[in-house]
């Protein structure tokens, strides 16, 4: 990808994510929070081509350290990065969670399905899904709270009768739409509502002048990676955290 598109996805990302505070240290963001989105509490560079510098390491270090907080990076697995990992193995970091980011055009997702409905806010029966069976309530309490934080970002839903069976998010920044939150309840997967979802906040964007989507799953998500697939996202690229072990 071109320079300015791996920028301008990180930022978009950490915009739908909200973390509690961003420092920007020029070639890298630092994403810092207390929650369990590991994206809203990790260090990422803004280039796929950057020198290990231990100067920097050390103000990410501090930055973590000073709030209480436990040093992370999320670390693209390229060749110019190499000599970072490197140096985060020296410091005592592990890798692990190999995680895609792919992208899409968004006319070919809004035509993935017919439309869900979107809100403009989340509502308690959204929120609930994140707390149904077969998801951490802790983590799904703490994505609910960051991600309806998220500015300008539209709520995809669907329903069986009056109960919200699944959901999604898609904030819209940098020119991206970016999709986050995907979750349908265990009873109600494989009924195509997450192409639903995704459909109709691609469309979103589409009626916003966008063309462009990405979003980020984990590589081990064999399910959720079919789907994304079958709606016309390719890989970019595959990032690492990395962190101290516990």
């Amino acid at each position: 990808m071109r320079p300015e598109e791996i920028v301008s996805i990180e930022r978009a990302t950490l915009v739908a994510v909200s973390p509690a505070e961003v420092l920007d240290l020029g070639d890298w963001l630092v994403a810092l929070d207390p929650g369990t989105i590991r994206r809203a509490a990790s260090a990422v560079p803004l280039s796929h081509s950057l020198e290990a510098d231990p100067v920097v390491f050390d103000r990410i270090d501090e930055a973590f350290a000073s709030r209480g907080l436990r040093t992370a990076f999320r670390l693209p697995d390229v060749p110019g990065l190499a000599g970072i990992a490197d140096l985060l193995t020296t410091r005592g970091l592990i890798s692990e969670q190999p995680t895609l980011v792919k992208v899409c055009r968004l006319s070919d997702v809004a035509a993935l399905a017919e439309p869900a409905e979107a809100l403009k806010a989340p509502d308690e029966s959204w929120g609930k899904v994140f707390l149904s069976e077969g998801f951490d309530p802790v983590d799904g309490a703490s994505r609910v709270a960051a991600l309806s934080r998220s500015p300008d970002a539209l709520y995809g839903r669907v329903r069986a009768g009056d109960q919200t069976v699944a959901v999604g998010v898609g904030a819209y920044a940098e020119d991206w739409v970016s999709f986050h939150g995907m979750r349908t309840e265990k009873s109600q997967r494989g009924q195509g509502h997450a192409g639903r979802i995704l459909s109709t906040l691609a469309q979103a964007g589409l009626d916003r002048g966008m063309t462009r989507g990405f979003l980020q799953v984990e590589e081990a998500n064999s399910g959720a990676r079919s789907l994304y697939r079958k709606a016309g996202f390719e890989r970019a690229w595959t990032y690492r955290y990395w962190s101290r072990p516990a």
